[in-house]
C-alpha cells in the first residue's frame, strides 16, 4: 500500500500513535512535518478540498494563536482560514492523512484507516 502521506508534527503524541498503528499494520507512508516544512496556501487548499469539509474544521482551537486571532468568536471563510494556517502552522490540526483525492483528520488515529478501504 503506498501513496499515503501523513501531515504531522514530530513531537505530537497523536502523530506518534498514528505512525505506530500504520507500522504495526505494515502500511508504508510518507511523513511531512509541516512545522519544519510549512505548507503553502495552495497545498493547504488542496488538502482541505480533499477532506470535503470547511477549512476551519482543521483549526486547532487549543493553540494560543487561535485565541489571539479571536477565531472562536467569529466566522472564518475558507480563504481566510487557509491563509491563517499557512501563516501559523500551529493553527492546523494534526495528523492529517492524505491518499489520492481524499484526506482525513486522523483523530482518533483509526480514522486514517478509512482511506485504505
Amino acid at each position: 500500500m503506498s501513496g499515503l502521506t501523513v501531515y504531522e508534527k514530530s513531537t505530537c503524541t497523536t502523530c506518534k500513535e498514528l505512525a505506530a498503528l500504520l507500522r504495526e499494520r505494515g502500511i508504508d507512508f510518507e511523513a511531512v512535518d509541516f512545522h519544519v516544512e510549512p505548507l503553502s496556501e495552495d497545498e493547504i487548499r488542496d488538502l482541505v478540498a480533499k477532506t470535503r469539509a470547511p477549512a476551519r474544521d482543521l483549526f486547532r482551537a487549543r493553540e494560543p494563536v487561535h485565541a489571539e486571532l479571536g477565531l472562536g468568536a467569529r466566522e472564518v471563510d475558507d480563504d481566510e482560514a487557509i491563509r491563517l494556517m499557512a501563516e501559523h502552522p500551529a493553527l492546523m490540526q494534526r495528523p492529517v492523512v492524505e491518499r489520492g483525492d481524499r484526506a482525513v483528520l486522523a483523530r482518533p488515529v483509526e480514522r486514517a484507516l478509512e482511506l485504505l478501504g
